[in-house]
């Protein structure tokens, strides 16, 4: 089930690590190879913020023009686009990766993305147009700049793709920003938001309210006032999750 619209407001209004920070207490997957990107990403619209949207996904390869003759291409993925929830990033498999042969975005792409309820992309290529794409208001997280776009059409679409180590499922909520991606299973949305939101709260009542109010205190009694916090920062995330409570 779709979070609803203010739910994904307040999800935009956090980083991606502080969302990972709630994450982790409610998966049941591992919070040290899955949901995130392995690999490094670059965000071209850093100035943009966190994107919060879900999975519409695509698979291009720039280097083979063969891809060129399959009829209707272009209109079959357009509608598959337009047919799904909101707001929507698309997620883009280059198989020519690690190379970078052409761009699939630029100035018309992610102008006609927008227009069918995209907020940006996740594309392990490239992009190109960096600043028409940020005049569009779509946002991307990508491998690098490139001039060309080469043989960029829709090879596959609402599928399985693989994008910077990471394996994502069409329909999955995703939050974004210059750290990197999370991509969460429908059955952790409910939690999400309040989970992150706690152990956020729960970070500045504790650690980091220690650590600002060393002031005038010897090195021993800032240690001993610390390690006293980060108790009470474990004590709380157990009381409300379970596990280990470690920051």
């Amino acid at each position: 089930m779709s979070l609803s619209h203010s739910e994904l407001l307040q999800l935009k209004r956090w980083n991606t690590p502080t969302i990972y920070n709630g994450w982790e207490q409610i998966t049941k997957r591992d919070c040290a190879a899955d949901a995130f990107n392995l690999e490094e990403t670059c965000d071209f619209m850093p100035q943009m913020g966190p994107m919060v949207g879900y999975a519409v996904t695509l698979v291009i390869e720039p280097s083979d023009g063969s891809h060129k003759q399959v009829e209707n291409a272009w209109e079959d993925y357009r509608k598959y686009v337009a047919s799904q929830p909101g707001p929507k990033i698309v997620v883009v498999q280059d198989n020519d990766k690690p190379q970078v042969i052409g761009s699939f975005w630029g100035e018309v792409n992610s102008n006609v993305h927008r227009a069918l309820g995209c907020v940006g992309t996740i594309t392990d290529g490239g992009i190109r147009d960096v600043d028409e794409m940020t005049n569009a208001g779509f946002k991307a997280l990508a491998r690098r700049l490139c001039v060309g776009h080469a043989h960029s059409v829709p090879v596959q679409w609402n599928c399985e793709v693989e994008v910077f180590g990471s394996s994502i499922q069409p329909g999955q909520l995703i939050h974004a920003d210059k750290h990197g991606f999370l991509a969460v299973t429908e059955s952790e949305q409910s939690e999400l938001l309040q989970a992150s939101i706690f152990m956020d709260t729960n970070e500045c009542q504790t650690v980091i309210a220690a650590a600002r109010n060393c002031a005038g205190l010897s090195s021993a009694q800032a240690v001993e006032q610390i390690n006293a916090a980060g108790a009470a920062f474990g004590a709380a995330s157990r009381q409300r999750f379970g596990g280990d409570g470690e920051w």
